[in-house]
Parts: structure tokens; sequence; C-alpha cells
């Protein structure tokens, strides 16, 4: 079986400008994703797929592929990383390489380490599943939310107004991390998040999202309490 991990990095983000080499903890924070990738040994390919010359330089000098760029259609702000992913995998199959298991990895993802890469992949090769999608379990409750409406705060559901909260089931969402995928289920699918889907439950502690400078000061701050300052001790 070959595997290739899909590191997608395109340029130009708006909200933190170079977002995807942008230096974290010392190293530029798509260096954690090739870093993980490669130290897993799992993947007979690790590449990242981006339209920058600049993060392509970084990549390579990191270890990663980087074989061709990003068409025009897939560099802009509304293509999706499905889109990226089948024009990845399309494009390899033009040179005559297929890859049976793929795996996702998005550039600013520190917390990804080549363990867990390597668990995830195991877990789902022991089954049937499609897809395997890290989560994480909302902090609160989702069903005692509350909505404002005509300036005046409401239970979006009512019926939880009395529970308590541990009689709750949880809930979760996608950490924005990494995904495994088997690539034909994902050729007919066309999106990850469709079809036989295996969770994998992720500490919140290990999970930030990074959409602006206080995500990336408290994913920051999340890392070197985990690994110490210096951002050097992974796994």
């Amino acid at each position: 079986m070959r595997t290739i991990a899909i590191i997608t990095a395109r340029g130009g983000s708006r909200r933190i400008p170079g977002k995807n080499i942008k230096e974290f903890c010392g190293r530029p924070i798509i260096a954690y994703s090739i870093e993980a990738a490669l130290k897993s040994g799992i993947f007979d390919t690790v590449m990242v797929s981006t339209d920058d010359k600049d993060i392509a330089r970084i990549a390579e000098k990191y270890g990663a592929d980087v074989p061709f760029y990003r068409s025009r259609e897939t560099s802009g702000d509304f293509a999706t990383t499905n889109d990226v992913l089948l024009e990845v995998l399309e494009e390899y199959e033009r040179r005559g390489e297929h890859y049976e298991l793929g795996c996702c990895i998005y550039p600013t993802a520190p917390f990804v380490t080549s363990d867990r890469l390597k668990k995830a992949v195991d877990s789902l090769l022991a089954g049937d599943a499609d897809t395997l999608i890290p989560v994480v379990a909302f902090s609160y409750p989702t069903q005692r939310a509350m909505v404002i409406r005509d300036e005046r705060l409401v239970f979006e559901y009512p019926e939880y107004l009395d529970s308590r909260s541990q009689d709750l089931e949880p809930h979760y969402h996608d950490v924005g991390q990494f995904y495994v995928f088997r690539t034909e289920a994902f050729k007919i699918n066309r999106k990850l998040m469709v079809g036989n889907i295996l969770p994998m439950v992720i500490s919140e502690m290990e999970v930030q999202d990074i959409d602006n400078q206080t995500d990336w000061e408290i994913a920051e701050i999340k890392y070197q309490s985990m690994h110490g300052r210096t951002g050097k001790s992974r796994q």
C-alpha cells in the first residue's frame, strides 16, 4: 500500500500575514507538520501543495517534496481542502503514481506528532472506515446554547433548560489538524466529511484554532507548556 501525506499551504493569508511560514516557538510553523509526517516513517511521499515560492523553499528545506505548484483554481480564497486534495491526487495519477492511503495535514498544526499520525493510520486500516477525523469535545454542552433574538437572550433548546450538564450527550467538532483517508473512497465521495468516518478524540490541551494573533499566542503558550520553551521536544 502506497501512502502520501499532503500538507496544504497556500500563500496569501489575510488575517495573519505569512501565516504558514511564520515563526512558531523558534521555527516556521509548517516545519512541525513536515517533521511529524517524516518522523512517522509511514508515508512514501510527504509533499506540500502550495502556490507560493517562499513556502515551497521552506518546505523543501525541512524535507518535504514540492513537485508542482497549485493551479489558479485551487489557489483562491474559495478553494476547499477537498479541491486541493483531488488536484494533488489527480496530478500524481497523471505522473503514473497511485496512492491508496492519504493523510491531509494542515501547515498550522504544531500539536500533531508522528506517534499520533501512526496511530491514526493504524486505526483506519484496522477497520472499514473511509476516513479518520480527529475531534475534540465542546467545552460546554451545546444543548445549553443561548442566542440573542430581538435584543433578548433565549435558550436555543429550551427542552434542556433544567438538564444537568453531566447528563447531556457530548458533542464534538473537527480539530482542524489532519485527516487520514482511503483515496478511492475520497475520489467517489469528493469530500472528507461524508461516508464512513472514524473519530479520534483529542485532548483540548492539544487543540487550538489559529485564526488571529491572539489564537497564535495561546497556541504557543500551550505548546511551550507541553514541550518546553525551545519547541524541540517532539515525538
